[in-house]
């Protein structure tokens, strides 16, 4: 208001001197003129933090990604669940805007596959089950504007106490597996946990399978899933052979093939390989390979 003030008693004087309906003629549209500027600068002039900030999370999951952005109240001395938010009633899961997931690749939750999409996350809190929903709306900031019909998916999540107050509400992603993770929430003394999955494994063999009918075979990498995943063990060794023939100094190569070996029970070979890594690793100064070559050696010793 005091810059408006002196805009007010500037514009008076510039038109002090003009006849008395012209003077006031010009001073009101004058001032509306220059209104909106000084609204507008006056409006800039102080910038506050948020009370409730806003936290956006992107996570790899499976193949792809899961992105969430959400607001971040606080305690601030007051008691939230059954209180502040009442008990039974759909809550945005946030404070501000709509909370909400932004999925790259299909996934599953709560039994249900969700297309890759943007979507919103609600939830209805209750003091020992909570029930998560995946929403098509993307504007639901208080339980009048919620719709069912909109759901994709309601999940039931049992209720943890945390061992300490959690003063800011705080959501993550734990757990990470190759094809699942969780979405975990906690605030006040409480914690949950909702379970995302991808379908990886049919994905990767599909890929695996039109990759070995290029000209140049992904062996390694093929090799490395069919171990990690429980695969067909003779076809990991051809494949792990086959690419340590295309990199016979590649100590890390040769180091997965001792594994492979190992884990198919060709024992004396394993042993070749392990040394050989072990020896590639010591002239590349590569501690790392080093150890595990040591330690993969006294396991088959």
């Amino acid at each position: 208001m005091f810059r408006l003030q002196l805009i007010f008693d500037f514009l008076s004087v510039t038109f002090a001197k003009k006849p008395g309906i012209m003077k006031k003629t010009l001073l009101i549209a004058a001032f509306a003129a220059f209104l909106p500027f000084a609204i507008k600068a006056q409006a800039q002039g102080l910038k506050t933090p948020a009370p409730s900030p806003t936290q956006t999370i992107k996570q790899d999951v499976g193949l792809g990604t899961i992105e969430l952005s959400y607001s971040r109240p606080s305690i601030k001395g007051r008691k939230i669940f059954g209180d502040l938010e009442k008990y039974g009633l759909v809550w945005r899961t946030g404070a501000n805007n709509a909370t909400t997931l932004n999925i790259s690749e299909e996934v599953t939750i709560g039994g249900t596959k969700i297309p890759a999409g943007k979507y919103g996350l609600l939830s209805i809190p209750d003091p020992k089950e909570w029930t998560f929903i995946i929403t098509k709306q993307l504007d639901v900031t208080s339980a009048g504007a919620y719709k069912q019909d909109q759901d994709l998916v309601r999940v039931k999540v049992k209720t943890e106490k945390t061992p300490v107050k959690v003063e800011t509400l705080t959501m993550q992603f734990g757990n990470l597996k190759n094809n699942s993770c969780d979405l975990m929430l906690t605030w006040e003394d409480i914690s949950l946990k909702l379970p995302i999955t991808s379908d990886v494994d049919t994905k990767v063999m599909s890929q695996i399978e039109e990759n070995m009918k290029t000209d140049k075979p992904a062996y390694f990498q093929a090799a490395l899933y069919y171990l990690e995943n429980n695969k067909d063990i003779n076809k990991a060794v051809e494949w792990i052979n086959k690419a340590a023939a295309l990199q016979p100094e590649a100590f890390w190569v040769i180091h997965q093939q001792a594994n492979i070996l190992a884990k198919a029970n060709k024992k004396t070979e394993a042993i070749a390989a392990a040394t050989k890594s072990l020896a590639l690793a010591k002239a590349a100064k590569n501690d790392s390979y080093v150890i595990q070559n040591e330690k993969l050696l006294a396991k088959l010793k």
